[in-house]
């Protein structure tokens, strides 16, 4: 007996060719990089500009600047949440924004040197000028006149009286 042929469903076959187009691997990149990103820049919130801000502030703990609506306030953020008091985490909310800053600002900068490089690769010329054009056909009429051995045709350049041969 001869095997049965199993058919792909064409919902697969759809599914297969959109995740291998580049936009969606290019996007799977950039979540990947994006989640190593967001690594560094809690790094730098928490280890770098928080014990500045603090320190420019009095010696504060800025993480640990929380108010708490209800229960017993503890000697730390953690300690209050572990009695199970209610807090507004304040501290936190404020590094979450200058996580946020920092990332804005780093995908303003990157999209911006992309823009200008975009720009210019656009601005290139696709071919001659006019004015190459022109010193080109000037090139093949003396080539072609020095070869022929017949005099070299005058022609005036805008503005300017004296011929040019």
């Amino acid at each position: 007996m001869p095997p049965i042929p199993i058919r792909e469903p064409a919902w697969l076959t759809e599914f297969k060719a959109f995740i291998m187009r580049g936009s969606v691997v290019d996007l799977a990149v950039g979540i990947v990089i994006g989640a190593a990103f967001t690594g560094i820049v809690n790094s730098l919130v928490t280890d770098l500009i928080n014990p500045v801000i603090g320190l420019l502030i009095g010696g504060v703990d800025f993480s640990n600047i929380f108010l708490v609506l209800s229960g017993e306030r503890g000697p730390s953020l953690d300690a209050t949440r572990q009695s199970g008091a209610a807090v507004l985490a304040i501290g936190v909310f404020i590094n979450n924004i200058i996580k946020f800053l920092i990332v804005a600002m780093a995908i303003f900068w990157l999209l911006r040197v992309l823009t200008r490089l975009r720009i210019r690769q656009e601005a290139k010329p696709s071919g001659p000028s006019a004015q190459e054009k022109l010193l080109m056909e000037i090139r093949d009429e003396l080539k072609a006149a020095r070869q022929g051995g017949a005099t070299v045709p005058s022609r005036s350049v805008p503005g300017d009286d004296a011929p040019l041969a």
